[in-house]
């Protein structure tokens, strides 16, 4: 169990994407987040408080969490002084890196020394089987995007929020460290075994109640070539009876590859449409979700418009504008 509240280490964070993992806790769980720790250069701000670690500390902060994800999921070295100055206070660390505090001799040592715990959330806890695509009772809704970081974790719980606000059946499954983070459960997908994924997947999404509807949080991109992988285990895994797209407009290229530009929404709706239907005959693209935070308010009603009309599907920013319709789009 992770204690709360949290100090959100944003680290030298180059820009503000890296930091999704505290901008995800800090917008979903502000209960959690006391304040910022930020090393000089960082280019990410929560626009919470920047505190130090006895600031933090004096303010209640149990675990200092890092907050970036940043490619390769690596512990930097420059971190080190602020993780050890934190154990020595009394904190926790926690982590969703691929590379664990455990496996850090430094970081090990003097949390067993100081009796503090080192929480590494991406780190698969349960014996996962293989999938075997058998049709599972109950209902099932994922976000697919054009790209990696584009808000699918967001559109997954807005949609949740607004679904329990009506007082429909369903659940919000995280599928990767930021999720696991601010509901206290999932599966960290891209650190289980590849042959294991969408068997993950399927045992993350059981039968349930022919009512409920599970939320899937989405990951990478099929166009990714980084992380196609474990969108392909999303969607085979899941058996969605929904697709949710998902588009950041005007993205100069796919997430950390210059080389290689996003696919419209169109590709992406026949593309993981047809991929969809392998293990779902019955799939539907039910709605668009953009990420338009990049944009002024009248740019964005008229950007989503102008989709929706293209598009022929609802089409809004969920966490702006709220998740009505991307929800009424599901009956």
């Amino acid at each position: 169990m992770i204690e709360t509240p949290y100090l959100l280490f944003l680290g030298d964070a180059p820009d503000a994407l890296t930091a999704k993992v505290a901008r995800g806790i800090k917008d979903w769980r502000p209960e959690f987040a006391v304040g910022q720790l930020r090393l000089p250069g960082c280019k990410a701000d929560m626009g919470i408080a920047d505190l130090t670690i006895d600031e933090a500390m004096a303010k209640g902060a149990r675990t200092l969490v890092i907050g970036v994800a940043n490619r390769g999921g690596v512990i930097s070295e420059r971190w080190l002084e602020v993780l050890t100055a934190a154990l020595e206070a009394g904190m926790d660390l926690a982590s969703g890196l691929h590379n664990r505090l455990t496996h850090v001799p430094v970081l090990a040592s003097l949390a067993a020394a100081k009796g503090r715990s080192l929480h590494d959330v991406r780190v698969p806890e349960v014996a996962y089987p293989i999938a075997n695509g058998e049709k599972r009772q109950g209902k099932r809704c994922l976000a697919v995007g054009t790209d990696c970081s584009i808000g699918k974790m967001y559109t997954a719980l807005c949609m949740e929020r607004e679904m329990r606000a009506r007082n429909m059946n369903a659940t919000f499954r995280a599928t990767g460290q930021t999720g696991i983070l601010i509901t206290g459960s999932g599966v960290p997908l891209d650190a289980v075994v590849a042959d294991f994924m969408s068997g993950a997947v399927e045992y993350l999404t059981p039968d349930n109640d022919p009512d409920h509807w599970d939320l899937i949080e989405g990951q990478g991109s099929i166009f990714h070539p980084s992380y196609s992988g474990v969108t392909m285990a999303l969607i085979h895994g899941g058996q969605p009876d929904a697709l949710i797209l998902c588009d950041e407009p005007n993205r100069p290229h796919m997430r950390g590859l210059p080389g290689y530009k996003a696919q419209s929404l169109e590709i992406l709706r026949d593309t993981a449409l047809q991929l969809a239907r392998i293990v779902n005959p019955d799939c539907k693209v039910t709605g668009i979700s953009l990420n338009t935070s990049a944009m002024g308010d009248d740019e964005a009603l008229d950007y989503a418009a102008k989709v929706e009309e293209r598009m022929g599907l609802p089409t809004v920013d969920p966490y702006r504008h709220g998740a009505m319709r991307l929800v009424d789009g599901l009956s």
